[in-house]
């Protein structure tokens, strides 16, 4: 088999047809079987993603197989050209919008998972933690499919030029405000002039305030920094601390 890709915990091969994402020993049998879950149910509503074809245990690990698609990934199409940078993100957001426009019923719900965040977050003073969960059950329920990781990586783009999105572990129902809000942040993370204009894009095709989208960047942000990957827990703390909670 052909090593697509390497992940922390997980290395992604392609055999013929499929692509086997093959996680190690120490990766969590019950997240693996939860994004084979999510990938069947966000399947069902008809999105562009790669079909799910078996959860199996290859020589003691978990693994996912599902159809391979062949072609680019969005981010590198970006890189590899700049100057058509903001066709690219009209792009990257209408297919946003489409994922937002879909209903999975039965996916996890977006405010429980944030709410558990927030609560394993020992890394914050309980002040802050009550303040973050207040806000959270302060913001409107939806039951919109949120992808939890949108960021043009996990698009990839065919030889026919047709968009397959990938990745769905961290899908949700829920708020879509909020999944904006975390692209906005892997966005900001790395380029904060195509964060600027991800969220000009998003609020004027979506008719939606700015104000409302920094009101889930709180949220989003603590629930990111319980991964606390190395070099973003400055960054994401200062977008905790900022909040002036009313």
């Amino acid at each position: 088999m052909e090593v697509i890709s390497e992940r922390k915990e997980k290395i992604i091969y392609r055999d013929g047809e499929n692509a086997v994402k093959l996680f190690s020993k120490k990766f969590p049998k019950s997240d693996i079987l939860n994004e084979a879950l999510n990938q069947s149910r966000v399947e069902e509503t008809g999105l562009p993603i790669p079909a799910l074809k078996a959860v199996s245990v290859i020589n003691g690990q978990w693994a996912i197989t599902m159809e391979y698609v062949e072609g680019k990934t969005l981010a590198e199409i970006m890189l590899a050209d700049p100057d058509n940078i903001e066709k690219y993100m009209n792009d990257f957001v209408d297919l946003q919008i489409q994922v937002h426009n879909k209903k999975a019923p039965l996916l996890n719900k977006l405010k429980d998972k944030m709410n558990r965040k927030i609560s394993s977050l020992t890394t914050v003073d309980a002040t802050t933690r009550y303040e973050l969960h207040t806000r959270l059950e302060s913001m409107p329920k939806h039951d919109k499919v949120c992808h939890g990781d949108f960021n043009p990586s996990n698009i990839i783009i065919d030889p026919d030029g047709n968009p397959h999105i990938i990745d769905w572990s961290h899908a949700t129902q829920g708020n879509a405000a909020a999944d904006a809000a975390r692209t906005y942040l892997i966005f900001a993370l790395r380029y904060k002039n195509l964060a600027d204009m991800y969220l000009d894009i998003f609020c004027k095709k979506t008719d939606t305030a700015k104000q409302y989208i920094q009101q889930w960047l709180p949220i989003v942000a603590a629930s990111q920094l319980v991964k606390r990957i190395e070099g973003e827990e400055d960054f994401l703390r200062s977008w905790i601390d900022v909040v002036d909670y009313s």
